[in-house]
């Protein structure tokens, strides 16, 4: 089926160009504005939505740029996601995002696309979706948050609320205190100003080169935020022009590109699921274990937020994408196109070092020699697991331990704050069952489990964690996530049972449980798929029914 475009769309001549041009002039647009090629500004503002609740603004600016370069911009809007508000996991929605922004692309007569988004399950859903409809497109990046403050402390979101809430548990600190914390932990609108999620989603679309350069890590509530929207529009009309579309900028190369900068900011783990999900959709074979490789040879450069120190702004005054790029440069595919015009190495012959070297480190004096991510395999996760080691414990990182086995969070959470258990410094608690069908939606349980108290009161801060669910991009700890396939699909992580012995080395990329192949085959035997009979409808059951495994992008399977 060939996309909608809007020379055939308003062609006269026919009662349905009659018609299309009649509605166009019903609201109020002129002969000389129907001439011109329609841009489609694709905009996923919301009131339930903090990171994007100021998009009507960057959409004006965009519209600004549109109209001065010859286009004729028409705004839609989709639906906003934000983790906080769904009652169930936000994972489940980008799929449904991604379908929907799909079909506004191809169907609408656009003949380009500005794609808006800010969050971390709207931005890889448009990504998806831009590479599967596959007409000019730019993204624009929503922005940062500024930090909050908090009796002179700076604050940021996700990650010192995790820490907050461990002095609640405790008991270092009253409700009261935790209360009076609620106002400073975000400082305006824009993503979690930290390398959670969406500023990790919002760093790798301008290594992509989907976005303009530098536009990645702007204070959403800047005017500079505002004249990149205005470039944004300007430069959509260009690729119209140009005919320069979202899978030729979308490649094996740009993708390798991507994960180099994603290793080298210490980027979020859910980025393998994202990354995945468009290179499927591109049609571009990608393999987890070349994230691992290219995570071997990335240096960690950037003292971010939850494994640093500083906050998102000050890696964006600090040069951004562009002076990590500009690090990493030996290892990137300088001949990939962006949506500049130029390529990436173009964009970088006049791109500036980090004007701050304790935010963004050189290539030659890493914080760390080795990126982020690492990929785990064995016995325990045939298809995969993934431990985000930036921000994990070293001294964890090559663990032997005795399993503790728990099917229900809310169960895990009251044995861990439990000061009776009988928890010990090497036990490895399993939580599974939280996986793409099995929550369903694949939650980010993995930050759930709390310091047990005992332990903390005995200097202990950090203790190893498995499961099939994902974790906050603005967590830390050392934590193995999306184990594949999931437990409810019949995976290995099913037939762990409590003292069963397990062993994790990451430098051999190693997940094992410790028991035969014999023996873990005829517990499997054992195993009931789960199968939600409560959820008979909708969506959601469209999701369970469809939705592949994490190591394929948790995509659905028709897509």
């Amino acid at each position: 089926m060939n996309n909608n475009t809007s020379p055939v769309w308003k062609k006269r001549g026919t009662r349905q160009g009659l018609l299309r041009n009649a509605l166009l002039k019903a609201m109020g647009y002129t002969d000389l504005d129907i001439e011109k090629p329609i841009v489609g500004i694709i905009n996923t503002w919301a009131e339930t939505n903090p990171g994007h609740v100021h998009f009507r603004q960057l959409s004006e600016a965009v519209k600004r740029g549109v109209w001065a370069a010859g286009g004729f911009p028409l705004e839609v809007n989709t639906m906003s996601i934000c983790e906080v508000f769904f009652d169930l996991s936000s994972l489940i929605y980008r799929n449904l995002l991604s379908m929907t922004t799909e079909e506004l692309i191809a169907r609408h007569p656009f003949d380009g696309v500005v794609l808006i988004g800010g969050c971390d399950k709207n931005i890889p859903a448009q990504l998806m979706a831009a590479v599967s409809a596959n007409k000019p497109t730019i993204f624009l990046p929503g922005g940062t948050m500024l930090p909050g403050s908090y009796k002179g402390e700076a604050l940021c979101c996700g990650t010192d609320s995790f820490k907050l809430w461990t002095r609640y548990n405790m008991g270092e600190i009253g409700m009261d205190d935790v209360i009076a914390h609620e106002g400073c932990l975000y400082g305006s609108a824009g993503a979690c100003p930290i390398m959670g999620t969406a500023n990790t989603c919002q760093t790798v679309t301008e290594a992509l080169g989907l976005a303009l350069p530098g536009s990645a890590a702007c204070v959403a509530v800047s005017a500079e935020m505002l004249r990149v929207s205005e470039m944004t529009g300007r430069r959509a009309v260009g690729l119209i022009e140009e005919n320069v579309c979202a899978r030729d900028i979308i490649t094996k190369k740009s993708i390798e590109n991507a994960i180099h900068v994603l290793m080298a900011c210490g980027g979020s783990t859910n980025l393998l699921i994202h990354l995945k999900a468009i290179a499927r959709r591109a049609g571009i074979p990608l393999d987890l274990m070349e994230f691992d490789r290219i995570s071997n040879e990335t240096p960690l450069l950037v003292n971010v937020k939850p494994h640093g120190q500083y906050p998102v702004g000050e890696f964006g005054r600090a040069g951004g994408v562009r002076a990590v790029m500009k690090e990493l440069a030996p290892l990137l595919h300088g001949d990939c196109l962006t949506v500049s015009g130029r390529t990436v190495a173009e964009n970088l012959a006049s791109a500036e070092t980090a004007f701050n070297r304790e935010v963004i480190r050189p290539f030659d004096d890493p914080i760390l020699p080795y990126g982020g991510i690492s990929v785990l395999r064995g016995n325990l996760a045939p298809g995969g697991a993934v431990v985000k080691r930036s921000a994990a414990s070293a001294h964890l990182l090559k663990h032997r331990g005795p399993a503790r086995v728990f099917d229900d969070l809310a169960e895990a959470e009251k044995y861990l704050l439990d000061e009776n258990n009988d928890m010990t410094w090497d036990t490895v608690i399993v939580l599974r069952g939280y996986g793409p069908k099995g929550a369903p939606g694949m939650p980010e349980f993995g930050n759930y489990l709390p310091i047990p108290k005992k332990l903390y009161r005995q200097g202990v801060k950090d203790f190893v964690r498995i499961t099939d669910s994902r974790m906050s991009g603005g967590a830390f700890g050392t934590v193995i996530l999306h184990c594949a396939p999931e437990s409810a699909a019949g995976g290995p992580l099913a037939a762990v049972r409590d003292g069963d012995m397990i062993e994790i080395d990451v430098d051999k990329n190693l997940l094992r449980l410790d028991v035969s192949d014999e023996e873990l085959a005829a517990r499997l035997k054992a195993v009931v798929p789960k199968e939600h009979p409560d959820i008979t409808r909708g969506f959601v059951r469209n999701f369970i029914d469809n939705v592949l495994q994490a190591d394929e992008g948790c995509d659905m399977r028709y897509m």
